[in-house]
């Protein structure tokens, strides 16, 4: 069963000529079908990647099954086996087909640096909101992913480092930008290695957190533009440095102790 999120596929009529090609009714030479195995395999996998999503994102790793995502395909257990050789295997292909899919509308398939980083991670809050599927699939296993022993609990991890490190050097690149066309150096304590580290991961929590809000009342959150106001506010916040105001500085109620 195909999802919203497949490839449409679309008919062409064309006029028959009296004549063929050349090399049409004529017997495939050796390297055309070999093109034709390796044409039908990439297929299938990708029709499986697609239907592993749609499992592990509504039923998780542990309840979704490989026979689940079997018979959405049309194959047997063994067939997704035979692909793919193991459940955790598929789980990691589904992952990094995830990653894949999140920059495949980039210029060279990789994540920009300075401010084009938060333009992008913008973009791909508006680009989620029409991919709940994908969506649902990352939030489930980045959930699952921290009881012991998940077989993504090393992704998970690996990716919020990575990322972390890739928003914090854009926030680092763009304040220099900043200082150079202003003509200053940069000396402000607020923002060294620690307070832009702690504006990263702001900016993943944050992001995160709307889209399990979305997903669950998807009427109640516009997550593109509650991500865009969200990161542009830490963005900001992070950029003022020293001069960034603390409307909750001071001392808060205390909490009562816990009861035995």
């Amino acid at each position: 069963m195909k999802s919203g999120t497949d490839d449409a596929v679309s008919a062409t009529v064309a006029t028959v000529p009296a004549t063929p090609p050349a090399g049409i009714g004529q017997a495939p030479t050796g390297a055309s079908r070999a093109r034709r195995p390796r044409r039908a395999t990439a297929e299938r996998r990708e029709e499986i990647l697609r239907a592993a999503t749609r499992v592990f994102g509504s039923r998780g790793y542990h309840n979704g099954s490989l026979h689940e995502v079997a018979a959405q395909v049309g194959i047997t257990h063994a067939g997704v086996l035979h692909h793919f050789g193991s459940k955790d295997r598929l789980l990691w292909a589904v992952l990094e087909y995830r990653d894949q899919v999140d920059v495949e509308h980039l210029e060279g398939k990789h994540i920009p640096g300075g401010l084009d980083l938060f333009r992008h991670l913008v973009t791909t809050a508006r680009v989620n909101a029409g991919r709940r599927g994908i969506v649902q699939t990352y939030t489930v296993l980045t959930g699952e992913a921290v009881t012991d022993g998940h077989p993504a609990s090393e992704w998970v991890r690996d990716r919020f480092t990575i990322l972390r490190g890739n928003i914090a050097d854009a926030l680092r690149t763009a304040v220099h930008e900043r200082a150079a066309t202003r003509g200053e150096t940069v000396d402000d304590p607020e923002l060294d290695g620690v307070a832009l580290d702690r504006a990263a991961s702001s900016i993943i929590a944050v992001m995160d957190g709307l889209q399990t809000q979305w997903l669950l009342d998807p009427a109640a959150v516009d997550l593109a533009d509650a991500s865009a106001f969200a990161i542009e506010a830490i963005l900001a916040a992070a950029l003022a440095g020293s001069d960034r105001p603390h409307p909750t500085a001071g001392t808060g109620p205390v909490p009562p102790e816990p009861t035995a």
